[in-house]
């Protein structure tokens, strides 16, 4: 329940769907790293008769000294950089430590999903974001998974798949500068469509996602920068170039490159 709704959560002794846990009581609160996203769970549980209104307390405090703890040690300060480096913005690439590593391109489906989704997914969840309806075993999955947990060397839940500790990925780089309305910085972050080899159901509806923000965010700023950056990734956006067309000056040298972009998506 704590997992489910993000908060500290009781359930008591008749309330447990197992009847064999009707004389137990426990109490749990959701545990969530730097940025916010839930890690899990601490839960303390008794039998009824020893049930005391303070276990909820207690199971709160005991998160926030480890959420205090995770700050202090986990970020290691402004100058913090995480280990990972996942970028799936046009082409895709994985880098652990600053060094290239191998994954495949199921893998890093997985990966982005789990960065696009801090609060994890149950493994059927995963299951229908990476095959849909498609029938596939569970172990197909898990293997998977276990591949993407030795690339993260082990920083991956087993029983909900979340991240046990953060990576950068461009796609929420985005996802972030666009939430503080910054799209100069989104701009600079969309190298292209999101796994564009892809199929899966949650990256095809994640690409579309970001397509649309960035596009829609652009085209309502006042930025040309920001306009020739994202039409030289979308070439054949008519409507891109005509917007950067009219927010250069008349004097700008760059507008020779927005209307040989504009004729060749006039053309397309």
């Amino acid at each position: 329940m704590a997992l489910r709704t993000d908060r500290p959560s009781t359930v008591f002794s008749a309330e447990h769907l197992v009847e064999r846990l009707h004389d137990w009581v426990c109490y749990s609160a959701p545990i969530h790293d730097p940025r916010g996203r839930q890690l899990g769970v601490i839960d303390l549980s008794s039998t009824w008769q020893r049930a005391n209104a303070l276990g909820l307390t207690t199971v709160r405090m005991l998160t926030s000294v480890i959420e205090t703890r995770l700050h202090d040690t986990w970020k290691g300060g402004d100058d913090w950089e995480p280990r990972v480096e996942l970028r799936c913005l046009g082409r895709p690439q994985v880098l652990v430590g600053g060094v290239p590593a191998h994954a495949t391109p199921r893998q890093l489906d997985i990966l982005a999903l789990l960065a696009l989704r801090p609060g994890g997914f149950l493994p059927g969840e995963l299951a229908a974001e990476i095959y849909g309806d498609r029938c596939v075993a569970p172990a197909t999955l898990k293997s998977e998974v276990s591949h993407v947990r030795r690339l993260l060397d082990g920083g991956l839940a087993a029983r909900t798949y979340a991240l046990l500790e953060p990576i950068r990925c461009d796609a929420v780089d985005v996802l972030d500068a666009l939430s503080r309305g910054d799209v100069v910085a989104a701009v600079e972050h969309y190298q292209g469509p999101l796994l564009p080899q892809s199929e899966a159901p949650g990256i095809v509806a994640w690409r579309d996602r970001l397509e649309v923000a960035i596009r829609d965010a652009v085209l309502g700023s006042q930025s040309p920068e920001s306009a020739l950056a994202l039409g030289a990734v979308n070439q054949y956006d008519f409507e891109l170039h005509e917007h950067a067309l009219r927010l250069l000056a008349p004097t700008d040298h760059r507008r020779h490159l927005a209307i040989g972009r504009l004729r060749v998506a006039e053309a397309d």
